[in-house]
């Protein structure tokens, strides 16, 4: 198989689905034809076995084969909205490290997605819907026994020179009232775009509950 193939194949695998729009602007943006390209692609590794394809929707989901999840699972517009936020952090810089829904262990957060991004770590937690304030304290909490357990010391991308808790970038049209905490800082923002406004302008940031004095992380 060729590199693209491969890379298609790893992405598919990474993010469990996407749409061939997906597909398209993280591995054919620039092609003269784009669409006619990537269908050709598609095609052939739909062929050989590689993916699977769910038809029944527009536009069509492409999985890995075999596919991680069934092919009318709830959860694909979840993990598609992590593809979209995925793409959305492209456009500014490509993140070092971009893991889809990291495994920590019981009592832990669960987030969506850790990536290394602007030469900071960020936990990222995308909402689709509204969550009651009990819910959004127990997560916060498991933020927290996370962070007081000391095991993200020992993370392979921490520096060698000092230990980093990651920020979380909470992706919302919401507004929730969190408790505070000295480390555990949520950054509560409708897109990443907004975030990095805020970041690079050194801006007032809504963090939980009252609103942060800019933001303390390197994104230069």
């Amino acid at each position: 198989m060729r590199k693209r193939d491969l890379n298609i194949l790893a992405d598919l695998t990474r993010f469990r689905c996407m749409t061939r729009d997906d597909i398209i602007a993280l591995h054919f943006e620039g092609l003269r034809n784009p669409i006619t390209c990537c269908n050709t692609v598609l095609k052939r590794l739909r062929r050989d076995g590689q993916i699977e394809v769910n038809t029944s929707q527009q536009p069509y989901i492409y999985f890995p084969s075999p596919a991680p999840i069934k092919k009318d699972s709830a959860k694909i517009p979840h993990f598609l909205k992590i593809v979209e936020f995925y793409k959305a952090a492209l456009k500014f810089e490509p993140p070092k490290s971009f893991i889809v829904e990291p495994k920590y262990g019981k009592g832990f957060m669960e987030p969506d997605a850790f990536m290394i991004w602007k030469r900071a770590p960020f936990f990222v937690e995308i909402q689709r819907s509204v969550y009651s304030e009990k819910v959004m304290n127990e997560k916060f909490m498991r933020y927290v026994t996370y962070y007081m357990s000391n095991e993200w010391q020992q993370e392979a991308w921490q520096p060698a020179d000092k230990n980093i808790f990651p920020k979380i970038i909470l992706i919302t049209g919401s507004r929730y009232n969190l408790p505070r905490h000295s480390a555990v800082q949520f950054f509560q923002v409708q897109d990443i775009k907004q975030f990095l406004t805020f970041a690079t302008r050194g801006e007032k940031v809504k963090k939980s509950p009252s609103k942060m004095e800019g933001i303390q992380i390197n994104i230069g």
